[in-house]
C-alpha cells in the first residue's frame, strides 16, 4: 500500500491524473466510481481534462459502488443523480455505458447480476474509494464479510448520522443501501482511496496500520496489490 499526503486540491488532481493515465493507455477502460463529498474535486479535474482535449471517455464504461434503497434515480440525493450532475454530464461518456445500482423496483435482481456485468465488461481497471469515519468502504459496514459480493445492507447509526449533512433532516436519510461487496472491490486492478479531515483519522489509521479485521472493513485493502491512499495531514495525523 502506497500513501501520498497533500492538501485536498493536490491529492484530488493526482487521483484525476491517475484516471486520465489509465484511460489514455486503454480508451475502453472500466472505471469504478464513488459518490460523496470526497471525490467531487476529482470529478471536476477529470471533466477539465476532457474539456481541455487531454482525454476522451467516450469508449469507457463505469460502475458505481452503491445506491440508497428507496430513492429513484431522479431524486437529488440518489447516487445516479449525483453522478450525472457531477461527472457524466460534463464528459463524453455514453450514458448507456454508465452503471449505477438501482434502489427501487426490481433492484434485487440487478444487484444479483452486478458482479457478473462487471466481469463481462473485463473487470474494473481503476476504482476510486472514499472511507467512512467507522472504516466502511462503499456501504460495507463494520462486520461485513471479506468475501462479500454485491448485496443489500442496513446502514449503521454512524453512517446515517454522517450522511445526514446532505439531507434536510436525518429522518430523510435512507436506512438501507445496495453496495458492491468487499470481494467485489478487491477485484479492481488498481485502487485509489481519498480521505480528508480529522474525522477520518481513526479510520485511516485502521486502514494503514491496524490489524486486518472485518470490524474495520477498509483494512482488507492492505492485501490489495495496487492500492494508493491519498490523505491530507488531518486524516493522516494518527498514523504519524
Amino acid at each position: 500500500m502506497k500513501v501520498i499526503v497533500g492538501n485536498e486540491k493536490e491529492i484530488s488532481q493526482l487521483i484525476a491524473d491517475e484516471f486520465v493515465k489509465v484511460v489514455k493507455a486503454k480508451p475502453t477502460a472500466v472505471l469504478g466510481l464513488a459518490t460523496g463529498t470526497s471525490p467531487l474535486m476529482v470529478y471536476a479535474d477529470m471533466a477539465k481534462a476532457y474539456k481541455d482535449g487531454e482525454v476522451s471517455y467516450k469508449d469507457c464504461k463505469s460502475f458505481n459502488l452503491d445506491e440508497y434503497v428507496g430513492l429513484e434515480g431522479t431524486h437529488d440525493q440518489s447516487y445516479r443523480y449525483f453522478m450525472t450532475e457531477n461527472l457524466f454530464k460534463h464528459i463524453d461518456i455514453k450514458l448507456e455505458n454508465t452503471h449505477v445500482l438501482l434502489g427501487v423496483g426490481d433492484y434485487k435482481a440487478y444487484m444479483n447480476q452486478y458482479d457478473k456485468e462487471i466481469d463481462e465488461a473485463g473487470g474494473i481497471d481503476i476504482q476510486i474509494l472514499g472511507i467512512g469515519s467507522d472504516g466502511h468502504i462503499a456501504f460495507n459496514e463494520p462486520g461485513t464479510p471479506f468475501d462479500s459480493l454485491t448485496h443489500e445492507t442496513e446502514l449503521t447509526e454512524q453512517t446515517i448520522k454522517d450522511n445526514s449533512r446532505l439531507f434536510n433532516d436525518i429522518s430523510e436519510v435512507p436506512t438501507r443501501a445496495v453496495t458492491m461487496g468487499l470481494a467485489s472491490i478487491m477485484k479492481a486492478k488498481k485502487i485509489v482511496l481519498i480521505a480528508t479531515g480529522k474525522n477520518k483519522a481513526k479510520a485511516v489509521y485502521g486502514l494503514i496500520k491496524g490489524p486486518i479485521t472485518e470490524d474495520m472493513p477498509c483494512s482488507i485493502l492492505q492485501k490489495h496489490p495496487d492500492c494508493t491512499v491519498y490523505v491530507d495531514e488531518e486524516a493522516y495525523s494518527l498514523v504519524k
